[in-house]
C-alpha cells in the first residue's frame, strides 16, 4: 500500500468519510468546526460548506441530491448546495451532555448513528444507538454507550460491528437484514493499550479496517477477528476510513488535532489532514439512505 495523496485540510475532528459512487466523490466532515467536504479524486477539486450545526455523520439519499445528516442534535435531510434543512427527529434533547457521533447506512439503506457523552456533568444518562428506518421511524437500540464508533456490516449484511471506544473492544452482532434486529454482543477484536477503535469499514473480502485513535495506525482484521495487517498513518489520531475511487481500491483516512495542545501539534504536524492510500484491496459500494 502506498500513500498517494495528502490533503492539508487541518481538520479539528475529521470524521464520517464516505465514497459516493454515483457522483464519484469523497465526502467527510469536520465535526467540531462544522465543515462539510467533498473531493473529486479525478479533478482534484475540493468543495467545502459551513453546516448549520456540527455534522457528525451522513449518507446520500436514493433519488435525491440531499443527504441524510446526523447532526449533533438529531437527524435531518440536508442539501449542502442550498443550505436547505428539513429536520426529521431531534434526539436526547433532555440529555444535554450528549451528541450524535459515528454512523453509517446498512446494506438495506437504513441509517444508523449513536450518541456519545461529551459532558458527563451535564448528561443525565449515557448515549444510545439509533436506527432511522426507511419509513423515517426512529428507534433506540443499544443503551449505556460512552462513544459510539465502528458501525459497519459484513458483505452479506448478516453481521454488524460496533464499538464503545473507551472499552477498546470491537463487538460483532448477528444481524437480521430484513428487519434490522440484532443479537447480543460478541467480542470481535480488542485493540492494544493506547489504541482506541474509531471508524471502521468492511472490504469485499469481509475484512474489517479500523482507524485507531492514538495509535497512528489503521488495522485490518480477518473475519475471525485476528489481526491481518497494520497500516501506519503519519499522524497519531486517525479517526475514520472508507474505500473509494472508481475501482474502490483507495483507502481514505480522516484524522484530528482535537485534544492536542500546541506542543503536541508541533510534534504531529500532519494532525487533521486527509490521507489517500492506493491498496491492492477492494472495498464495497456504500448504500444510500432509502428513506
Amino acid at each position: 500500500m502506498q500513500l498517494i495523496e495528502t490533503l492539508e485540510v487541518r481538520n479539528k475532528l475529521g470524521e464520517g468519510v464516505i465514497w459516493d459512487h454515483q457522483e464519484g466523490k469523497i465526502w467527510w466532515t469536520d465535526i467540531e468546526l462544522s465543515q462539510l467536504y467533498r473531493y473529486d479524486p479525478e479533478t482534484k477539486k475540493l468543495d467545502q460548506w459551513q453546516t448549520p450545526e456540527r455534522l457528525c455523520c451522513f449518507a446520500p439519499r436514493t433519488n435525491s441530491t440531499d443527504l441524510i445528516a446526523a447532526f449533533a442534535s438529531g437527524f435531518a435531510f440536508y442539501q449542502p448546495e442550498t443550505g436547505q434543512l428539513e429536520w426529521q427527529h431531534k434526539v436526547e434533547s433532555e440529555n444535554l451532555g450528549t451528541r450524535l457521533n459515528d454512523g453509517r447506512t446498512d446494506r438495506q439503506g437504513r441509517m444508523w448513528a449513536g450518541t456519545m457523552v461529551e459532558n458527563a456533568d451535564q448528561a443525565q444518562y449515557k448515549g444510545s444507538l439509533y436506527c432511522l428506518d426507511k419509513d423515517l421511524k426512529l428507534r433506540k437500540t443499544l443503551k449505556g454507550l460512552t462513544i459510539t464508533n465502528s458501525l459497519c456490516w459484513s458483505p452479506d449484511g448478516r453481521t454488524m460491528y460496533h464499538t464503545d471506544t473507551p472499552s477498546r473492544k470491537i463487538n460483532q452482532y448477528t444481524f437480521v437484514p430484513e428487519t434490522g434486529e440484532f443479537g447480543d454482543a460478541e467480542l470481535f477484536a480488542k485493540t492494544n493499550k493506547g489504541c482506541y477503535p474509531d471508524g471502521s469499514i468492511v472490504d469485499a473480502d469481509g475484512y474489517l479496517w479500523n482507524a485507531q485513535w492514538g495509535g497512528a495506525q489503521v488495522v485490518r482484521y480477518a473475519p475471525d477477528g485476528t489481526e491481518d495487517l497494520v497500516l501506519e498513518i503519519p499522524t497519531s489520531q486517525p479517526s475514520c476510513v472508507a474505500f473509494g475511487g472508481k475501482d474502490l481500491n483507495l483507502l481514505c483516512v480522516t484524522s484530528a488535532w482535537q485534544d492536542m495542545g500546541p506542543p503536541a501539534r508541533v510534534k504531529d504536524p500532519q494532525a487533521g489532514n486527509f490521507f489517500i492510500f492506493e491498496t491492492e484491496f477492494q472495498g464495497l459500494a456504500e448504500h444510500a439512505f432509502a428513506g
